[in-house]
């Protein structure tokens, strides 16, 4: 059957809003917006070149992310890292991951794997050479496989609630020898998945996580 034109429309104002929101939670993560760092959706389209309305729709998303602060009627700032709000987004992501892996397990393939290792390897490197934001995104894409290999939509977007504000201090923990610990966390996930046992994969993934609340557990807040 024909496309229907304004279908395709929509699809492409998705897209775009995607993008805008991709692009800010990322500066905000890798700290080219700093905390309490006033954002202004004019700036910001013209900085990205949209219109202000997918930029509000972004920042919409950031809030629910617990990125950003909307005062209404006066300005939208970015989040400091809160400690609390972190420690939460931290327990939850553990147990969706611990889901996802159990749930990928019997379905990943040997390409989905050889990927997964591939990422890992690229996490190491980039640890090695001190580069945190290539080794939370290989962390990242690493991570993704396996989310996307469970077959559940609710995951993904649970994830995207909690993780970006997670990435803020991963950003920190892979700038330091603590995320070298994350190798080999990655290591025992990716050795549970060539069995197909789904328990170790799943109690496997969750650990990986946990070890971030165990960091943030030994960070002061003046050091978040």
């Amino acid at each position: 059957m024909p496309i229907p034109r304004n279908e395709a429309r929509r699809a492409s104002r998705s897209l775009l809003r995607d993008d805008v929101y991709i692009t800010l939670r990322d500066a905000i993560v890798r700290g080219t917006f700093l905390p309490g760092e006033q954002l202004r959706d004019v700036e910001l389209g013209e900085w990205l070149g949209v219109s202000r309305t997918p930029v509000r729709e972004a920042l919409l998303r950031l809030e629910r992310s617990s990125l950003v602060i909307a005062r209404p009627g006066r300005s939208t700032v970015v989040a400091p890292l809160d400690l609390r709000a972190t420690l939460d987004a931290s327990s939850v992501a553990a147990e969706l991951h611990g889901l996802a892996a159990r749930l990928a397990a019997p379905r990943l393939t040997g390409d989905e794997l050889d990927r997964m290792g591939a990422c890992n390897r690229g996490f190491a490197a980039a640890l090695d050479a001190g580069d945190p934001t290539a080794a939370l995104a290989a962390d990242t894409d690493f991570h993704d496989v396996a989310v996307a290999a469970s077959g559940n939509g609710m995951l993904r977007e649970s994830l995207e609630q909690a993780t970006p504000l997670l990435r803020r201090v991963e950003m920190i923990r892979f700038g330091s020898l603590a995320g070298r610990a994350s190798v080999e966390q990655h290591d025992r996930i990716l050795a549970a998945f060539a069995t197909g046992d789904a328990d170790a994969a799943a109690a496997a993934a969750r650990e990986n996580w946990l070890t971030l609340e165990q960091h943030l557990l030994g960070l002061s807040v003046q050091q978040l």
